[in-house]
């Protein structure tokens, strides 16, 4: 039941807000939650900014963060390489914060193609350039060679329609060596779970909160919590008749279903 809920995993791009605007009534949940005493998490599949840039891009918002509230695919892939490929060699496709954040988890990055290159890690790379593609390549083409991504987007949502992300990258990958990456980030269901082991959280308390059936939504289903999708992003209400990702709740904005939400505990809202 939507009244349970304590604790609100919130993807960021096109339910929280688009690129440097956070969207009406985002602020106002999100205090509210806090007011109730439970927390919100961010779940974000961009791996552009490391958890210290978020922290100071909800400051600007006026939103107080610690580095524990960002379970963003980024992180989660270094925590994954941290346990499968320490002291072996990464070549990265990555923003210059991601490979930062990398390298501060102990991670060996590389951006050349050397003998001894363990994986290839795909990230949202708005630094690519074509010499890294044909450096991946080559690199993808030995059988030996890993393959992860931090997520499986297709496109990232602007404030003029959508940027190519991972998945799209990793897409272009596929189709060019014949091979598939591993997604750490959403919809693989251990993000939300690193988020419940920081409260000791129970699934009935659990709510996913996103724009995207295929990553957000998927997420929840896949560890087992409720799920409600917002309209701000890549989703359409036409897109609901015909998916496997049924989300529990479906709202037109993020302030809609702050309202619900306080509906649904027995307190009066009205919508401006």
């Amino acid at each position: 039941m939507l009244k349970d809920k304590k604790y609100f995993l919130f993807d960021i791009d096109g339910t929280l807000a688009i690129d440097e605007t956070l969207y009406d009534g985002s602020k106002e949940l999100i205090d509210y939650i806090e007011a109730i005493g439970g927390r919100s998490f961010y779940i974000t599949n961009n791996s552009v900014k490391s958890r210290k840039d978020y922290i100071e891009k909800f400051a600007h918002w006026g939103i107080s963060t610690t580095a524990e509230q960002f379970m963003t695919a980024s992180y989660a892939t270094c925590e994954y390489l941290k346990a499968n490929y320490k002291d072996q060699k990464l070549f990265v496709l990555g923003t210059p914060s991601f490979c930062r954040e990398l390298e501060e988890c102990g991670l060996i990055v590389t951006e050349v193609v050397e003998p001894d290159v363990a994986c290839v890690v795909a990230g949202f790379d708005r630094t690519l350039r074509y010499e890294k593609i044909e450096a991946a390549c080559e690199l993808l083409l030995r059988p030996e060679v890993d393959f992860i991504g931090t997520n499986p987007d297709f496109r990232c949502p602007t404030a003029f329609g959508f940027v190519p992300d991972c998945g799209g990258i990793c897409e272009m990958l596929k189709v060019t060596v014949e091979r598939t990456p591993y997604f750490v980030g959403k919809p693989n269901p251990d993000i939300v779970r690193m988020c419940m082991d920081e409260v000791d959280a129970k699934q009935e308390e659990v709510i996913v909160v996103g724009d995207r059936l295929y990553t957000d939504i998927a997420c929840g289903i896949n560890a087992g919590v409720q799920t409600a999708l917002v309209y701000t992003g890549e989703a359409k209400p036409e897109d609901l008749e015909n998916t496997e990702y049924m989300p529990d709740y479906a709202y037109v904005d993020i302030k809609a279903l702050f309202e619900a939400f306080k509906r649904a505990r027995g307190e009066e809202t009205c919508r401006s």
